[in-house]
């Protein structure tokens, strides 16, 4: 298995990924990838695959996002989404593209990364509950174990306060948890 960043010829391939990964919510997810990846530059951001046989297999996305710090606002990433075709999982391919990532983002001036997800999973990462760490959601429809963050090697202790998600998030209702019932 290879990792390299995303290319423009990969774009199809990754919008197949997250189709088939994620299901009925595929289109939603694969569309707000098309809108993150505008707002990607070269310093900011990051988009990664994973190859095996010459087939992209996995994808993860990094994104500037902002923390609303007391001392003035931080640029900070958010790591969404990532997806691995279905019939691979269990196969480290999930583990690999999130470790290679956050080593790219450690070696540049990102202090965080902030992510929604299962504790269970992205703890063998380091990261912790945000609410612990001195963080506030973006969005009371976060669960709160869901809403983590890991700090980088450029973290300073007064970067405390509340994570901003860029707008393609709020276009595509890429925020928590909908209420189906509601």
């Amino acid at each position: 298995m290879d990792l390299r960043e995303e290319l423009p010829s990969d774009r199809r391939a990754v919008r197949d990924v997250h189709l088939r990964a994620f299901g009925d919510h595929g289109i939603v997810v694969a569309d707000l990838v098309d809108a993150l990846r505008d707002t990607l530059t070269p310093e900011d951001g990051l988009s990664l695959v994973a190859e095996h046989d010459r087939q992209v297999v996995g994808h993860v996305m990094f994104t500037r996002s902002l923390l609303d710090a007391p001392r003035r606002l931080v640029d900070v990433h958010v790591l969404s989404p990532l997806a691995v075709l279905p019939e691979l999982h269990g196969r480290g391919i999930g583990s690999a593209l999130v470790r290679h990532g956050l080593g790219i983002l450690a070696e540049r001036v990102v202090p965080l990364v902030f992510l929604e997800g299962d504790p269970g999973y992205y703890s063998r990462f380091g990261f912790a509950p945000g609410h612990g760490l001195g963080f506030r959601k973006p969005s009371l429809r976060i669960p709160d174990g869901a809403f983590q963050a890991i700090r980088l090697p450029k973290y300073e202790p007064w970067m405390t306060g509340t994570l901003v998600y860029a707008e393609p998030f709020w276009r595509h209702d890429a925020v928590g948890l909908r209420d189906p019932d509601a």
